[in-house]
């Protein structure tokens, strides 16, 4: 993925893309707002089923970040915190708008969040954000962004 939306490739969506010993996932959408939003679904859906999971309340952040993809790499570290820390994974994530220049970008995120322990688990479960080749940018046909999970 080279920060350009596939052609053929319409809306929202994420997938899972093979990568040795870690999960890499990519993500589009017409805004980076969604975009971050469909990388966080996806990197989810990677390793939990939540269709049964049962609802624990909503969580908010704001993260604080020098560039886009920055405020990926954030997002997505509040999801693992809150996993390994209070036992919780997002059913469904809102992103509000990205503000500010570059070097004090800001968002705030609100999370849906399900108890971990009664989703089932069906892949390696994330336990830290890579730095490395993370992305998040525009192009002529939305938004793209991927990212590198250590598993």
């Amino acid at each position: 993925m080279d920060g350009h939306e596939p052609a053929g490739r319409s809306g929202s969506g994420h997938r899972s893309v093979p990568h040795t010993a870690d999960l890499r996932v990519e993500a589009w959408a017409p805004t980076a707002e969604g975009c971050i939003g469909e990388l966080v679904h996806g990197v989810v859906h990677s390793f939990a089923d939540l269709s049964g999971a049962r609802i624990v309340g909503e969580r908010g952040c704001t993260v604080v970040a020098a560039s886009d993809a920055d405020l990926l790499a954030g997002v997505l570290e509040e999801v693992v915190y809150r996993m390994d820390a209070h036992g919780e994974l997002p059913v469904a994530v809102a992103v509000g708008g990205i503000e500010g220049p570059d070097g004090a970008r800001t968002v705030a995120v609100r999370f849906r969040m399900a108890d971990t322990a009664t989703a089932a688990l069906v892949g390696a479960v994330p336990k830290a954000v890579s730095l490395h080749d993370l992305d998040l940018c525009a192009g002529p046909h939305g938004w793209t962004c991927r990212v590198t999970v250590d598993v």
